[in-house]
């Protein structure tokens, strides 16, 4: 299972699965220091940041927006 953080409310982390609905995270269930963007993934029945993922979908967005705003 796959999760993408949209953004952060209070004390939840709003976050997208791979079908996108959301589902609400709290924070204190979640890897220190997470932020919007991150992609999280389940391993051994715990969330973590999955930096490469999260890293490789910022630059296709940087690209994205790059490629609408020529």
């Amino acid at each position: 299972m796959k999760y993408i953080v949209d953004r952060i409310e209070g004390e939840f982390a709003v976050c997208e699965k791979e079908d996108r609905t959301t589902v609400d995270i709290r924070l204190s269930k979640l890897p220190s220091g997470v932020k919007a963007g991150d992609v999280l993934v389940v391993e051994d029945g715990t969330l973590r940041i999955d930096r490469q993922q999260t890293k490789e979908r910022k630059a296709q967005i940087e690209k994205l927006a790059d490629e609408l705003f020529e």
